[in-house]
């Protein structure tokens, strides 16, 4: 793979905001407002490291003339990339004038027909947008997920690599997992090896991306023992003891060049305690197998999760109408989703994470991966075994 330079990271996100431009004539559209920090990134180029907005929202702002504006805090401006490719970029200063504000109702006031991304736009902007005009604005949300659900060969270049990335975490996670260790220091482990693994990606493939950190930032899911069932619980001070299962989630925390991607495992400590525990693997490992035999072109995402669900009822636990997959991206959630009515038809290009799983006394098994839809079925992204003789940690 060769190394991707400046120019196909300006080419990329310049496709990305004309396929936005195409949708807006089809529909009518007069101007879109974005506020999303992942559709902002999407489109532009353009990213901040906080993931937080401290009040300060940036706007992406295109107009039916194609003008676009980039308005954001004076505070972070020399963050926005020499090949961004917007228009205008403008700034504005914290309490100084009315801010972000300023501009928003003399580019407004020369349209009508006006969207937003419903339920993503920030509630400041959305708040102050009602007080410029009287109409509700239009929604995007559907214009922008059907856009971002197929990647670009560049976007699955960096999946692949984000794949890489978490495999290098679950090999941390493994060698640290032991008997009297905290789970602090498995997400301390996982978390030093993505980031290396990360760097070593960026300068190899991203040299002119300088800005990209490769830090793994995101807080993992880590839960042991009794806690299973916790979902989305937090490595904490407890002390892994022999016998306890241990569940590694990297759904988000494989945040490598802000792609994320899913990829989930259990390990247990020396040995199993319960056989309900192995049945309930056993069951997770069949009903991700189940949805893979499904997965791929044509079929849709609903096909997807009736093949994984039906695998689970057949072992003797309830239905689960929870999806067992979803599409993934520059944002942890992405269309569709593989869950009972989505009738989404996959495609090349589409890039999900894809579980299998099933619950008993105290106990959540649930096993992960990631996967690219290709033209005759798909590429998996994410490896690690799920064997239970190779998921079982001796403490030597």
């Amino acid at each position: 793979m060769d190394r991707i330079g400046r120019t196909a990271v300006k080419i990329m996100f310049a496709e990305n905001l004309q396929k936005l431009k195409k949708k807006m004539s089809e529909n009518n559209i007069d101007l879109s407002i974005i506020t999303d920090d992942d559709s902002i990134y999407y489109f532009t180029g353009y990213h901040d490291f906080l993931h937080m907005d401290f009040y300060r929202p940036t706007l992406l702002i295109i107009s039916n003339d194609y003008q676009t504006y980039l308005i954001t805090p004076l505070l972070d401006v020399l963050l926005v990339p020499e090949n961004c490719p917007v228009d205008k970029v403008e700034t504005w200063n914290d309490g100084i004038g009315n801010e972000w504000r300023e501009l928003l109702p003399q580019i407004i006031n020369r349209h009508k027909n006006i969207f937003i991304e419903k339920f993503k736009i920030n509630q400041m902007v959305k708040t102050y947008l009602d007080e410029l005009f009287n109409q509700e604005p239009g929604d995007l949300t559907t214009i922008i997920d059907s856009i971002r659900m197929i990647k670009s060969d560049y976007e699955l270049n960096i999946a692949r690599h984000a794949g890489q990335v978490g495999m290098a975490m679950m090999e941390a996670a493994k060698k640290t997992i032991r008997n009297n260790v905290p789970e602090y220091e498995i997400a301390l482990a996982q978390s030093q090896a993505g980031t290396r693994k990360a760097a070593e990606l960026l300068q190899k493939y991203y040299p002119e991306n300088i800005n990209m950190s490769p830090n793994i930032h995101f807080l993992p899911v880590i839960t042991s023992g009794q806690d299973l069932p916790k979902t989305h619980h937090r490595a904490s001070t407890k002390i892994i003891k022999k016998g306890d299962p241990i569940f590694v989630c990297y759904c988000g925390s494989t945040n490598f060049h802000r792609f994320k991607l899913g990829f989930d495992r259990i390990f247990w400590v020396e040995e199993i305690q319960s056989d309900e525990q192995i049945k309930a693997f056993e069951t997770a490992v069949k009903s991700q197998k189940a949805a893979l035999e499904v997965l791929g072109p044509g079929v849709t995402a609903e096909e997807v999760h009736a093949a994984y669900a039906e695998t689970i009822q057949a072992e003797g636990y309830p239905y689960p109408t929870f999806r067992c997959g979803r599409g993934t991206g520059f944002s942890f959630l992405e269309e569709p989703q593989l869950v009972v009515g989505n009738k989404t038809v996959l495609e090349p290009g589409m890039v999900f994470a894809v579980d299998g799983g099933a619950s008993a006394n105290n106990f959540r098994s649930q096993v992960g991966d990631s996967f690219i839809i290709t033209k005759d079925g798909y590429e998996q992204i994410t490896h690690h075994s799920k064997k239970i003789e190779d998921l079982i940690i001796s403490n030597g």
